[in-house]
């Protein structure tokens, strides 16, 4: 229990940094708070989730660069 914890305050620690960037260059590139703030609002939304099921199957199945206890 205490890896999805961890997992989630993760996620979402990384998702407001990546939500704050998204809106940062989007409004650099449109010059639009209201297109800005729609696309760091959906990244909150949804990417999240994508990020907590790729951490989990990580942990679960992928031991890359984990060494074995012998």
């Amino acid at each position: 229990m205490v890896h999805i914890k961890r997992h989630i305050a993760k996620t979402v620690s990384y998702r407001i940094m990546g939500s704050l960037t998204t809106v940062g260059i989007s409004y650099v590139l449109t010059k639009n708070i209201e297109i800005s703030s729609l696309l760091g609002f959906s990244e909150i939304m949804i990417k999240p989730v994508i990020y907590f099921f790729h951490e989990r199957l990580w942990y679960k199945w992928i031991k890359f660069g984990i060494k074995k206890d012998n």
